[in-house]
């Protein structure tokens, strides 16, 4: 969906962002310093730009802030301190309504546990977001049936996720976030649940996807799947290092 976004602008802008969970209790248990609750510093004074056009890889070992980056990018979440700017827009300074216009306008998520609706087909599953694009229902199957033809499960169109295997479930996810036509795509491990031929598929949808005003952000433990990617981005106890 066109949003009319100047691609001279960055799709991604983060300025020295930190995210910290927990904190000193509130209340009455303030006066107690053995309830004080303990902090979490996720991420800290990271800084990153993401061009339009790019393929960018997010790698480190588990605990390193590779999901809590991606939540801040996918405008899930916001930062502690610092600023996060997605497609010119401030999101530490937006409502959470404003948010989600903005994750549904401009922003395809593919998360690593899928979050499809059991009680929907594959098809529903993916034209679901395009619902709230006020497009017709024979638009919205039409465009389902491509992105599903496009990540080989046009026989499967139909089923419901009980009924795909995993990996099948995956690349219903990856069309669903596709769908909407958005200028962000991020991934969550894309290709964990794939098998070789198959994840080779999905990659190149998902890097040929990256064009002049679109980028693509990549989470993978995976060498194959970073190395597919323009370049990387590395983090290690919340801190970037590369």
């Amino acid at each position: 969906m066109e949003t009319g976004r100047d691609t001279d602008t960055p799709v991604v802008c983060c300025q020295e962002i930190e995210r910290v969970y927990g904190g000193a209790a509130s209340g009455l248990l303030n006066r107690f310093r053995d309830h004080t609750q303990p902090t979490v510093t996720a991420l800290d004074d990271v800084s990153l730009t993401i061009e339009p056009g790019e393929v960018v890889g997010i790698k480190g070992p588990s605990g390193s802030g590779k999901s809590t980056l991606l939540h801040l990018l996918a405008a899930l979440d916001t930062p502690t301190d610092g600023h996060v700017h997605v497609l010119g827009a401030d999101t530490t300074a937006l409502s959470t309504s404003a948010r989600t216009a903005l994750r549904l306008d401009a922003i395809g998520i593919i998360f690593q546990r899928f979050h499809l609706l059991s009680g929907l087909s594959a098809r529903a599953n993916v034209a679901l977001p395009l619902i709230e694009h006020g497009l017709p229902k024979p638009d919205r199957r039409n465009r389902a049936t491509t992105l599903l033809d496009a990540v080989g499960l046009t026989d499967r169109a139909t089923h419901t996720p009980a009924e795909l295997s995993g990996g099948e479930q995956q690349r219903v996810a990856i069309a669903r976030a596709l769908v909407t036509d958005p200028q962000l795509v991020i991934a969550d491990e894309p290709t964990g649940e794939l098998d070789t031929d198959t994840g080779t598929q999905v990659l190149e949808l998902l890097t040929e996807s990256a064009t002049d005003d679109r980028a693509v952000i990549i989470a993978s433990h995976d060498r194959a799947t970073l190395d597919a990617t323009d370049r990387i981005i590395e983090l290690r106890d919340g801190r970037r290092v590369s």
